[in-house]
């Protein structure tokens, strides 16, 4: 994992370390978990969070972007779910505002939070646009994050087909090849449990929305699925 490879101290970045430690934070981020599982939607807790914050980082520090916008991208990647914890629907928006309220509670100043809820409330798929760098990182590494261990039912007869495409992927990798003209989300999806075709029901408008996202960082956006290339 990127964020395991660089040195994550308050020099580098600060605000995200500090919100990684917020009480009020780590309290909204289970809580809107929980409303999730209740519902029956997949994991949106910590460990999501944890690889959309990695995912974000690798894909702007590999693009040569400063630490003071990863820092930036960072805080948005591990804030961007709160609005959940108020509604599933318009969670982006609501996830916006929620960040701006403790963000601007804890004093940081207009220039890091604009940025930040902008990101936040155009990283969905209803009606997000790649509207900047930390935007387009956001959105690539949200919906590329599908795999088995973010099902949370652990009763394989109640899976609807969420459950079933998260459940078939084995593994899961985002990576910019060498030349950074493009992005490849590779998948290996075990068919037992969900066809690929399921895959692309469920999921086309938010792969849609990550070639946008990486066209706006002047990539090509592939999708890779058991060695085939499918966009």
């Amino acid at each position: 994992m990127w964020i395991n490879n660089v040195q994550e101290n308050a020099e580098r970045f600060p605000l995200f370390n500090r919100i990684k430690q917020d009480h009020d934070i780590g309290v909204y981020i289970k809580a809107q978990n929980e409303s999730l599982q209740a519902m029956g939607y997949t994991e949106h807790s910590f460990a999501h969070i944890g690889v959309v914050a990695d995912r974000v980082g690798y894909i702007l520090d590999t693009l040569g972007l400063d630490d003071h916008t990863i820092d930036l991208a960072l805080t948005s990647a591990w804030m961007h779910d709160l609005g959940n914890v108020i509604n599933r629907e318009d969670h982006s928006q609501s996830g916006a505002m929620m960040t701006f309220c403790l963000l601007d509670k804890m004093g940081i100043p207009a220039e890091d939070i604009a940025p930040i809820i902008q990101a936040i409330g155009n990283h969905d798929e209803g009606c997000g646009v790649p509207v900047s760098k930390i935007a387009a990182a956001l959105i690539l590494a949200d919906k590329s994050d599908v795999r088995r261990s973010r099902v949370q039912d652990d009763d394989k007869r109640n899976y609807d087909i969420h459950d079933r495409v998260n459940y078939s992927v084995k593994t899961s990798k985002l990576k910019i090849n060498q030349d950074h003209t493009a992005i490849k989300l590779k998948l290996d999806i075990d068919t037992r449990y969900g066809e690929i075709g399921e895959y692309f029901e469920i999921f086309m408008e938010r792969m849609l929305l990550c070639r946008k996202a990486a066209g706006f960082l002047d990539l090509e956006f592939h999708l890779i699925i058991n060695e085939q290339t499918l966009m």
